[in-house]
């Protein structure tokens, strides 16, 4: 009788164990999903790359490229100089200048940055383009880019293989139409320019200058549109150019290097009425349309961003796309017809070379 009785207790103690391990199990294995699902928003460097250069080929066919390598090998020292000096330097750092009158400039995922030949031309000196493009590699060095994605909730995660190549496609769409509207919010914007003033005065730049270059590009837009061109998005500019000033106050002075950037950019500013837009203006091969079974975002979230770059067969989209998004015409500004990128390699030697001329 005792052995029954103690038959039934541990059967009873049994029951519920059991269930416990049962519940056990199944928070290992939504653990196990959640922790798929972390591995699938985790983009490698070799897959951000792929991202960045899907977005460069989409930039490149909007705006083309300038095809001098002269200029292209001057923009890839400078930006390699300042580039070494960042949290990545090891990226496969690639510099293109942009075929338009349009002051803008674009980093893409992976180190492909790319800058217009109108910023060139709206600079004064070296010192302003390197915190230019400082700005823009702080934007890859922190994965500015990435991260919002991944924020917004706005790409489907692929589970394989077939699923993973879709899912970077998707990825790279959205990282298209973010970087082309210069849609980082506050925070991101801020961050960058600090890089860029960072990586100015690492270099042996006036830190300042970028502040200089802001003040500029303010004074070109007073009268415009309020979403225009470089640095378009919100802080307001008058905000960004205060802090770019007090921060640059705690650094040493520095170059502003104005001869050397004289002799190697003969671009001239074109003024915000002559400015062409129209039907040059479209991107050469559009990005791809979205799935018609991509989830609608709200907010910040990119799946409800508009068409970035109007269709190449209306001339007159262009134009009214960009007047519907508040944008002046460095934002729709024409683009050049070669969108070939002009392959630029820079030796150590070059490099030495280019850094001991910061004085």
């Amino acid at each position: 009788m005792k052995k029954i009785m103690l038959a039934a207790a541990l059967l009873t103690f049994s029951v519920p164990a059991f269930a416990q391990l049962g519940g056990i199990g199944g928070a290992l294995k939504k653990a196990q999903e959640s922790k798929q699902k972390i591995d699938d928003l985790t983009i490698s460097d070799a897959e951000e790359r792929q991202i960045g250069e899907d977005v460069s080929t989409k930039i490149r066919a909007r705006f083309g490229v300038v095809q001098d390598p002269a200029i292209h090998k001057y923009v890839t020292l400078l930006g390699t100089a300042l580039a070494k000096e960042s949290e990545r330097p090891n990226l496969n750092w690639t510099f293109v200048v942009l075929d338009t009158d349009g002051v803008n400039a674009f980093a893409s995922p992976g180190g492909i940055v790319h800058v217009t030949r109108g910023a060139l031309a709206l600079a004064k000196n070296e010192a302003e383009i390197a915190g230019v493009l400082g700005h823009e590699i702080g934007h890859v060095a922190h994965k500015h880019t990435v991260n919002a994605i991944k924020k917004s909730n706005a790409v489907k995660m692929g589970t394989d293989a077939a699923g993973r190549s879709s899912f970077l496609s998707s990825y790279a769409n959205k990282a298209y139409e973010m970087i082309l509207e210069n849609n980082f919010d506050r925070g991101d914007e801020l961050d960058a320019d600090k890089v860029g003033v960072e990586l100015a005065a690492k270099s042996g730049y006036k830190a300042a200058s970028l502040g200089d270059f802001l003040e500029r590009l303010d004074e070109r837009n007073k009268d415009q549109a309020q979403r225009n061109g470089l640095f378009a998005s919100h802080p307001e500019t008058k905000e960004r150019i205060d802090k770019v000033r007090k921060q640059a106050a705690s650094s040493s002075a520095g170059a502003i290097v104005e001869a050397r950037f004289k002799s190697n950019v003969k671009y001239q500013v074109t003024p915000l009425d002559a400015i062409a837009v129209g039907k040059d203006g479209a991107a050469a091969t559009p990005p791809p349309a979205e799935s018609k079974d991509e989830p609608k975002k709200k907010g910040f979230g990119l799946g409800n961003m508009k068409q970035a770059v109007a269709p190449e067969n209306n001339s007159q989209q262009v134009s009214a796309s960009g007047g519907a998004r508040g944008l002046g015409a460095d934002r729709a500004a024409k683009g050049g017809s070669n969108p070939t990128l002009v392959k630029t390699t820079v030796t150590d030697a070059e490099l030495a070379s280019f850094k001991k001329g910061i004085a």
